[in-house]
């Protein structure tokens, strides 16, 4: 699926940990902070819930993942969204994770 279609669909949505990691942004300017605030205002972000958790707990015992990785992906997985990545090598192997990298779009 192309990404103009997916967001189509449902909108941009981040995971919690997708939006703390643009918060740890340690180069980022006054100007980079302003727009990163205003994007995370305008984008649906999804907290952890129970489901996450326990999903996210399911891809650390199966795949060697990072945590923040598999809340991510649990989160794609749970709301059945596909997940938009560049890194795409840490994710490849969940199963039914559909996988973006807008680099090879």
């Amino acid at each position: 699926m192309h990404i103009d279609e997916s967001l189509k669909e449902s909108g941009p949505t981040i995971s919690v940990i997708t939006e703390i990691e643009l918060l740890c942004w340690k180069t980022a300017t006054d100007k980079d902070l302003e727009v990163l605030h205003a994007l995370i205002d305008d984008v649906l972000v999804f907290e952890l819930n129970r489901d996450i958790k326990l999903r996210t707990a399911e891809i650390r015992k199966a795949f060697n993942i990072k945590l923040p990785d598999a809340i991510i992906a649990a989160t794609a997985l749970t709301y059945e969204f596909s997940l938009l990545t560049r890194n795409v090598r840490d994710f490849k192997n969940i199963n039914g994770l559909q996988l973006i990298n807008p680099y090879d779009q």
